[in-house]
């Protein structure tokens, strides 16, 4: 098994070996690009990261600047938003649904090193798959840890710090990220804490 196989694996690998360092260069050459793209040429956006994810929904749009290792280890679902400064480090697969939006400033993290210093040292590292299903909305600066699964339906709240499992329909917060509450019908009627959507907002989004 190369190093690559074993990366792919979950399995200590080794990330200079094998051709790595040669497809993270041509991720990098595809990400400088992609962020020094024209405004003006904004149209090219989902056709550059159909280029350079590994699949994509129809629907796709990712503000500059993006970073991530390989890109094509990153699978992403229809209507899919990303706002500034998203950085996956996708050693790991990772793996996100439909109707995803993410503020700025947050972080995926697949990768990992061994904790004892020795281990450490040898120059293995790890990636573990993260999962994201769909119609999450992931707050600013949001950190998101090796291993995880979110659930359908999930608010994380910003400034979180993600190491454990969320469950489907849930509003989770915190460092840890914990589970605040469940979302409810009820929550329909709010757009922003306890204020409700006005007539004119509430006809259309029953019209939709």
């Amino acid at each position: 098994m190369n190093q690559k196989e074993r990366m792919l694996a979950g399995l200590p690998y080794k990330a200079w070996l094998d051709g790595l360092s040669e497809e993270r260069l041509q991720c990098k050459q595809k990400l400088y690009d992609f962020n020094i793209l024209p405004p003006t040429q904004n149209e090219c956006v989902p056709q550059m990261l159909k280029g350079l994810l590994g699949k994509t929904g129809e629907d796709v749009w990712i503000e500059a600047p993006f970073h991530c290792d390989y890109g094509w280890n990153i699978e992403v679902g229809e209507n899919f938003f990303a706002n500034y400064n998203f950085t996956v480090l996708d050693v790991g697969k990772v793996t996100i649904g439909d109707n995803a939006q993410i503020a700025p400033n947050v972080s995926i993290y697949t990768a990992g090193h061994p904790v004892h210093a020795e281990s450490r040292n040898s120059g293995y590292e790890y990636g573990i798959p993260v999962t994201i299903g769909d119609n999450v909305w992931i707050g600013g600066g949001v950190t998101i840890l090796p291993g995880v699964t979110i659930g359908n339906n999930v608010v994380i709240g910003a400034g979180s710090v993600v190491g454990k499992d969320i469950p489907d329909n849930v509003i989770a917060a915190g460092n840890p990220c914990k589970v605040i509450r469940e979302i409810t019908e009820d929550d329909r009627r709010f757009y922003f804490k306890q204020r409700t959507f006005d007539r004119e907002s509430w006809l259309d989004l029953n019209d939709n």
